[in-house]
């Protein structure tokens, strides 16, 4: 009978890392849209002006986050496959975030 066990490059542990950082980017983007939405209600009235623009910096530096993630989640894999020994390529999808 055939050996049937497949040793395959993504652990258990990297799923896990991969389900994170995909929360986080979700989140993230979340938040993006909640305060271009409220800065731009908030930009209609003379009154709140300042405030909306305070949210269009705000959402502005997120958007900023979006590539450090990415960045932040390629090293974290690379790292972790270096030490538990996977595949050194990174295997991101479209379905990764």
């Amino acid at each position: 009978m055939p050996d049937l066990d497949l040793d395959l490059p993504g652990t258990d542990r990297e799923l896990v890392l991969r389900h994170r950082y995909e929360t986080l980017s979700t989140i993230n983007d979340l938040l993006i849209a909640v305060w271009f939405i409220i800065g731009s209600v908030l930009f209609l009235r003379e009154a709140t002006t300042l405030a909306g623009t305070w949210l269009f910096i705000v959402g502005s530096v997120q958007l900023a986050v979006r590539p450090a993630l990415r960045l932040s989640r390629r090293v974290h894999l690379t790292r972790h496959r270096a030490r538990h020994g996977g595949a050194a390529a990174d295997h991101a999808s479209a379905d990764d975030f």
